[in-house]
């Protein structure tokens, strides 16, 4: 599988290059962000780990740019740790959000574990779930509010399907951050929140039924309530 790192730092490549080739990957490398859009339009990535900070073209405007063209797999890294950069990483899709300093063996795993969630997880045989004003099919990965096709993230479509696939089951968020996300110990919990409320933002606008419910001191389950 082919990653393409997007990164200014010729030693953080260097590092990044000897342990994914090593592991199977073949890697192309940018330094700029429009350097970075070329070579993904040029030679498709299965992945991209991207840094924020690059210079011209940043990394969020990378981030807008690949997802509007293609959803890919998107890893940010970055040496920024505030909550606020973590949350407009992954209202632009991102993946995952690695801070710097950071272990290149982390960076390898955490590759890994998207690629694997990005490549398999909802069988082509399933059927696409069909609850009043809302229709979530798991083969073209679509979902429709009232006819109207809902765009979602890689993420947000995993966590509805994993919560949509349960109605009226109460999840933890700790099960749920593990069902969806994976390497429970990478992460953090915040993560699973942030994409709840984008959720709700997406798929319960206007009037109609609410999906998903905060089970207080628990965690959250899908259900239908109110009338349309």
């Amino acid at each position: 599988m082919r990653i393409l790192v997007i990164e200014d730092d010729p030693a953080v490549v260097e590092v990044l290059r000897l342990y994914l080739e090593a592991e199977g990957f073949a890697v192309d490398a940018a330094s700029s962000g429009e350097a970075g859009l070329e070579q993904a339009r040029a030679n498709p990535p299965d992945l991209v780990v991207l840094d924020v900070r690059l210079p011209g073209m940043d990394g969020w405007a990378v981030a807008r740019a690949l997802k509007q063209e293609r959803d890919l797999p998107l890893i940010m890294l970055t040496s920024r740790t505030e909550e606020a950069d973590r949350v407009l990483g992954f209202e632009l899709g991102a993946d995952d959000y690695v801070p710097k300093p950071f272990s290149p063996r982390e960076v390898l795993a955490r590759i890994k574990a998207v690629l694997r969630r990005a490549g398999g997880g909802l069988g082509s045989e399933q059927q696409a779930l069909q609850y009043r004003g809302l229709v979530v099919d798991p083969v073209s990965r679509v979902v429709r509010r009232h006819g109207e096709t809902v765009a979602l993230t890689r993420r947000e479509f995993d966590l509805l399907w994993h919560l949509a696939s349960h109605p009226g089951r109460v999840f933890t968020r700790d099960a749920l951050y593990e069902a969806v996300w994976g390497d429970e110990a990478w992460g953090d919990l915040h993560t699973l929140d942030v994409h709840i409320n984008r959720l709700r933002a997406k798929v319960e606008q206007g009037p109609g039924p609410r999906y998903l419910a905060t089970v207080r001191g628990v965690g959250y389950k899908f259900e239908v309530t109110g009338d349309e």
